[in-house]
């Protein structure tokens, strides 16, 4: 199918006039450090005199190439072990930058930030992400397409920053141990972003388009590499131990132990990465957010355990599937019905090689009483055939149930460009997926098989898209996560989105979006399961980024048997026609305090319903704290009985420095009645090396009861972990 897909778009766009070369990319070259560089954020040391510079960088957004009092130097070093980046961002008014975080991988988009892209491999699609705020806040990413950054890979490096009479500072130290890059390469790709956020203000070096995204490598420059950089025999070993006490109150029982394992990272190639996982433990990953369900669906939630994280990109397979199909979805590892389930072993090829990207993923979980040990499997593997196709292949092997045999196919194609009519995102592709098993799910006569295309044009002023997907009826991903199979969807739509340059908003409003998305979803037999117009006649942001939009959504819905959407209030099969309204604001992201709210009001199946969301944030100036309250309240009047459904959350931080970060989450849903606390505190000692003290407990506030704050403790759990690499 990917051949013949290929064979049918690629002559079209051959043949336009608009696809074009470009021009020679901008380029610098990195200087070698004569000295040591202690990073403070001061840039000064004699050393920074012999680094590559950009002298300045020019504005993106909101006037691309229009005049700025941001002034931006840029400088590049390299002592052959490590890159240096050196970042001196003027600003005729320091009082006002922007810190609301000092957290790791926050959100950092109400913060002045200074980013930097690297294309490694030189296959201008993927690369690696790095942003620090001027508080020296760093989240770091993978770039998966010229659209998406995944925030999942967590590399080992650092940056110091600080605020001076002339603006900020920045000082950034990456190991050439932390990267996988083509042998021998003369070059990368590279580019370099700089927002200022209280007038939304974007400068870059290269790609200056509106239409241009920052992850777009194939609009970076390229960064010169003086006499190359190294990595070292590649040999990471990450040994952990902790100390764990798990109380379970409703048994009245508790378990203290200690325990212990280890990750071996070895350079197969200096592209290629092999990794070995030995008693894996995730004590310190994130809580899930809680979410309330009102479809007869399961909901997604994402990855976030640091070994299947680190080079999940390569896994990410097809265009234009989002979270209605993920052929490999590495949560079906480790957890089972709820519970957890113990990993033993793993081992992972992940990396590229030449123009072939690979991932290789083989694990062996525990025994427990709900499913037996089991052996589970997920490769990957895309060829570049150009600058413009990639191909790949996609397989899995094994249930988590551990009883059950299970297998997936797919193949699939992607052709991207940034120069259609001269300078333009575009982007065309298709897949197919099949699945087997003992027994085979579902009708033993039916479709195991899946398959669909996406042609996407998402451009500043017009961002068109058309997709379809087939999910058979039999297609069953043991390792992957399909919530609806056996149908037949379609989406189409259009979002055109003008900039007011004069007239009576210009000056007060950024941007307008008007936007129509219609979805159709039947079964194989065409009969219609459901269908929505998303459309928002109004949607406006302002030059410092406050939102208000409002939303009209006629649906149509078909459930084919009863389901609960909660307790005791269940919807019959049959069909039903509803529309709904929403109206949603959010104040700009550069304050210290930011809140919001979303309204939607309408019909609901054959009733009605209500759903209101509210959030508030607040930061202080320098960002050592955070506090976030957010709330939902879901009140619906149905034939089958009235229900009300609320979820709480609060997020509470304070960061002594970007290295020591104490953290509580709270939780109370009333659909689970379940209050949950998180409290994690981490200590980088140093980059590659992490303390975490973890406690974590539940309660549950008892049906009937009189007092609002009455609860029973259910369980409880805390966990001491030092993680420590040592690199060669």
């Amino acid at each position: 199918m990917a051949r013949a897909f290929a064979g049918l778009v690629l002559p079209v766009l051959a043949a336009s006039p608009g696809v074009l070369l470009g021009d020679e990319p901008a380029s610098v070259a990195v200087g070698r450090a004569s000295g040591p560089i202690r990073l403070d954020g001061r840039l000064d040391e004699t050393a920074w005199d012999a680094a590559g510079v950009i002298t300045d960088l020019v504005q993106q957004s909101p006037v691309p190439g229009g005049p700025t009092p941001y002034r931006t130097e840029v400088r590049l070093l390299t002592d052959g072990e490590t890159l240096f980046i050196g970042l001196r961002a003027r600003d005729p008014d320091p009082a006002r930058i922007a810190i609301h975080t000092m957290q790791k991988d926050a959100d950092l988009e109400g913060d002045d930030t200074f980013t930097l892209v690297f294309d490694t491999f030189g296959d201008r699609r993927t690369g690696y992400y790095f942003r620090v705020n001027a508080a020296g806040a760093r989240y770091d990413g993978l770039i998966v397409d010229q659209e998406t950054v995944s925030p999942d890979w967590d590399g080992i490096w650092d940056a110091a920053a600080g605020i001076d009479s002339g603006g900020w500072t920045l000082e950034v130290a990456i190991p050439g141990r932390s990267l996988r890059f083509a042998p021998g390469a003369a070059a990368w790709g590279f580019n370099v972003e700089r927002s200022v956020a209280r007038d939304r203000t974007t400068l870059r070096w290269t790609g200056t388009t509106l239409d241009a995204r920052l992850p777009d490598m194939r609009r970076a420059g390229s960064l010169l590499l003086a006499g190359g950089l190294r990595q070292g025999v590649g040999l990471s070993i990450s040994p952990y131990g902790l100390a764990r006490h798990d109380a379970d109150f409703i048994l009245d029982d508790s378990d203290a132990k200690g325990d212990a394992g280890l990750d071996v990272s070895y350079g197969l190639t200096e592209q290629l990465s092999g990794v070995l996982t030995i008693n894996t433990d995730f004590a310190e990953t994130e809580v899930d957010t809680r979410q309330i369900n009102l479809t007869r669906f399961p909901l997604f939630f994402p990855e976030k355990r640091y070994f299947f994280v680190e080079g999940a990109n390569q896994f990410d397979f097809g265009i234009g599937l989002g979270e209605d199909f993920v052929p490999f979805f590495s949560r079906r590892i480790g957890l089972f019905d709820g519970g957890r389930v113990p990993l033993d072993a793993g081992a992972k090829i992940i990396g590229r090689q030449g123009r072939w990207g690979i991932g290789v993923l083989d694990v062996r979980t525990g025994d427990t009483p709900d499913a037996p040990a089991t052996n589970l499997f997920a490769g990957r593997v895309t060829c570049d055939l150009d600058d413009h196709l990639r191909l790949g292949a996609i397989g899995t092997r094994g249930d988590p149930d551990g009883v059950t045999g299970n297998w997936l196919g797919g193949l699939d194609a992607v052709w991207r460009t940034s120069r259609l009519f001269g300078d333009k995102n575009f982007a065309a592709g298709g897949w197919w997926t099949r699945t087997g098993g003992d027994p085979p799910a579902g009708d033993p006569g039916g479709r195991p098989d899946g398959w669909g295309l996406k042609v996407d044009y998402p451009n500043d002023l017009w961002d068109n898209v058309l997709v379809v997907k087939i999910f058979g009826d039999s297609l069953d991903p043991a390792l992957g996560f399909l919530p609806r199979p056996g149908v037949r969807y379609y989406r189409a739509g259009s979002s055109f989105r003008p900039r007011p340059k004069s007239g009576f908003f210009a000056g007060k409003v950024r941007q307008f979006f008007f936007e129509a998305y219609p979805t159709y979803v039947t079964d194989h037999a065409g009969i219609v399961e459901s269908w929505e117009v998303f459309t928002a006649p109004f949607n406006v942001e302002s030059p410092a980024g406050a939102r208000l939009e409002a939303n009209w959504i006629p649906t149509f819905e078909r459930p084919t048997a009863p389901f609960e959407v909660s307790p005791g209030v269940v919807i019959p099969e049959g069909a039903y026609h509803f529309t709904r309204s929403r109206i949603e604001g959010m104040t700009r992201p550069d304050r210290p305090l930011q809140w919001g709210a979303s309204v939607e009001l309408g019909g609901f199946y054959d009733g009605r319903l209500a759903r209101i969301e509210g959030l508030a944030r607040y930061a202080g100036r320098s960002g050592h704290l955070q506090l976030e309250l957010d709330g939902l309240h879901i009140q619906g009047a149905l034939p089958a009985g009235d229900f009300i459904s609320r979820l709480w959350q609060l997020k509470t931080a304070y960061s002594f420095s970007p290295d020591l970060v104490l953290s509580l989450y709270g939780q109370y849903d009333s659909v689970s009645r379940n209050i949950g606390v998180n409290a994690r505190l981490r200590f980088t000692i140093h980059p590659g090396a992490d303390l975490y003290a973890v406690w974590t407990r539940g309660w549950l506030h008892p049906p009937g009861a009189e007092r609002a704050l009455e609860a029973e403790p259910l369980d409880s759990e805390a966990v001491v972990k030092l993680r420590w690499t040592f690199r060669m």
